[in-house]
């Protein structure tokens, strides 16, 4: 009987991936924990390759932030969604959380830089305005900073992050919750390639669109009486700039339905309004209702 080998690289596609922008031990590694559970992360330096390793097949999905409670949408993660071939699959709710971590053995005595992404900065200033002992420097990531801090054990300088950042790189957090505001949420989607088969959307509640509109008065609210008259509940609405066409811009709206048919009205009803009318993804909503 002969006996078939199984090489390392057929090995390897079987595992399965979630592309996240950033380090492990970010705010995203902990969303793609609690959202895709099964899957290895592969971090990613920036968005757009989050979507280059999906859809070559590196990652089979991607976890990745779309709108935080105190700092607003990340604009540029509606452009990714747009121009390339991939649904929302999921969404869910991450509780920010941002730490003071240093290097084994550092005290807080001797820290005199902090870094950490600006988002993370920004979310912190009433603390690091009385951190009057130290600077406050931007990092191209919050566990990034984390993981420059403890590989080159620097002793005057501290990372904000969070707490997984410090179990991943050996780091010590020297305070905890330093954030400005308790209710700090980030919400997340989780995104598939199109010809990868869908789940099941009998729970789903929750639509994302994206649509154009012919450069005229009154086409904007034309839409939105088209979706209220369909009976769902618009809960955002985003625009984009288009390129290469000034002052003409791309509307994402993401509305609640009951039912299939509701949606499908929705649907129906506003392609008579737009020049152009794209589904991004139809799921169940995250548990706070948002």
């Amino acid at each position: 009987m002969t006996h078939r080998i199984e090489t390392t690289p057929q090995r390897a596609r079987r595992v399965r991936r979630a592309a996240i922008q950033g380090e492990r031990g970010s705010n995203s590694h902990m969303a793609a924990v609690e959202l895709a559970p099964d899957y290895e992360v592969l971090p990613c330096a920036a968005s757009a390759d989050t979507f280059a390793a999906l859809l070559d097949g590196r990652a089979q999905c991607i976890v990745l932030p779309i709108e935080n409670t105190l700092h607003g949408s990340v604009a540029e993660h509606y452009d990714l969604l747009l121009t390339n071939p991939v649904r929302i699959d999921a969404e869910g709710l991450l509780h920010i959380r941002h730490n003071l971590i240093a290097a084994p053995g550092v005290e807080l005595s001797a820290i005199r830089t902090v870094l950490s992404h600006p988002v993370a900065l920004n979310q912190c200033r009433s603390f690091l305005a009385s951190f009057t002992q130290a600077r406050a420097l931007p990092f191209y990531d919050t566990a990034g900073s984390v993981k420059h801090i403890t590989e080159n054990s620097l002793s005057d300088t501290a990372g904000l992050a969070p707490e997984l950042a410090a179990q991943e790189y050996g780091g010590n957090v020297l305070m905890r919750g330093v954030e400005d505001h308790a209710q700090n949420f980030t919400r997340f989607h989780v995104i598939r390639r199109l010809q990868d088969a869908a789940p099941s959307a009998a729970e789903a509640d929750k639509l994302s669109v994206a649509f154009a509109l012919e450069h005229r008065p009154g086409t904007l609210v034309h839409a939105l009486q088209a979706l209220a008259g369909a009976g769902v509940n618009l809960t955002r609405i985003e625009s984009r700039p288009v390129p290469g066409q000034p002052w003409e811009y791309v509307f994402f709206v993401e509305f609640r339905f009951t039912g299939a048919q509701m949606a499908q009205a929705a649907l129906n009803a506003l392609r008579p309004e737009t020049r152009m009318v794209r589904e991004l993804g139809r799921y169940k909503a995250a548990a706070s209702g948002a």
